[in-house]
């Protein structure tokens, strides 16, 4: 009803229709939502993270119930990669090779450097190619494009869950005590899903551009694994090669783990720089998402 009729109308009505007529005005009645294309870096919306936060739920949901789904095993997985990793290194590296842990038994050392870097070899892997896995909901349906591999690397944590309760099986079982220090484990895994989600993000995002970065991944998670004192001691590195542990994220990592559950020395000078390249990463990787994320429904 055009307003010059609605005026007329508020003298000759009731207050009921009156208020009737002013809510089918068109000034009252139209909502506009103007979408603009965005370039350059953009912001952070936490706001919008935080409205969203469910799909973050769903998606990691959805992808515990398909990576299970139809397995013969199922979440043993969780549980017998790490577990097989740790026999075949203390046969060959404790046994043969004859690594010094220390006071610690070898199998129980490399299991505890183990169980986080088998939760980001995983992670990386896995949202690395999140978002061509799910190229409908990317050009079809708006929401934080984060929670894609966001949702890819919460799943694991289940996984990472499960490899804790084997490790302390295997704390008990070599009659080794707990510390106090197993209260700042909380913080490495936390650490631990920020050091998969910089390096997870970014290869996310340049996957979605160049196609070949899904060759290059598993490459680069098999080579990461000998410049992180996973099979050997840091303390056996020669010190030319500290600068380079120091700038892979997940050394301070393995070092927190190996610190809280079992409760050995620690390099804090090496954790700490370790882990403060993984904030920068994972604070820099967002960044570098969202400049990218305005292409993704364009090139996916």
């Amino acid at each position: 009803m055009p307003m010059a009729n609605c005026e007329g109308e508020k003298k000759s009505m009731g207050t009921s229709n009156a208020e009737m007529c002013l809510e089918g005005s068109p000034e009252k009645a139209r909502e506009e939502h103007v979408i603009r294309a965005r370039s350059g870096w953009q912001p952070v919306h936490f706001r919008e993270l935080w409205y969203y936060r469910g799909v973050l739920y769903i998606m990691a949901w959805r992808d515990i119930k398909l990576r299970y789904r139809q397995t013969v095993l199922g979440g043993a997985w969780a549980v017998l990669q790490p577990l097989l990793a740790m026999l075949i290194f203390t046969v060959f590296f404790g046994r043969v090779g004859r690594f010094q842990s220390g006071d610690t038994p070898y199998a129980i050392f490399a299991y505890a450097g183990l169980l986080p870097w088998t939760f980001f070899s995983n992670a990386v892997t896995l949202s690395s190619n999140s978002l061509l896995g799910n190229q409908a909901l990317v050009s079809k349906v708006y929401f934080p494009r984060l929670f894609i591999p966001l949702g890819a690397i919460g799943a694991l944590l289940l996984d990472l869950l499960v490899g804790l309760g084997l490790a302390f099986v295997l704390l008990f079982y070599y009659h080794r005590p707990l510390y106090l220090t197993l209260l700042l484990l909380p913080f490495f895994m936390v650490a631990a899903v920020g050091a998969s989600a910089g390096v997870g993000l970014v290869l996310a995002a340049l996957n979605v551009r160049y196609r070949d970065v899904k060759y290059v991944v598993p490459f680069l998670v098999q080579m990461g694994m000998f410049v992180t004192p996973i099979i050997y001691p840091v303390n056996v590195a020669p010190a030319w090669t500290r600068p380079i542990l120091a700038l892979n994220p997940m050394t301070g990592v393995v070092l927190g783990f190996r610190y809280a559950l079992l409760g050995e020395g620690m390099d804090w000078a090496l954790t700490a720089g370790s882990l403060a390249v993984a904030l920068v990463l994972f604070v820099g990787s967002v960044f570098l998402f969202r400049r990218m994320e305005v292409e993704f429904g364009d090139v996916i």
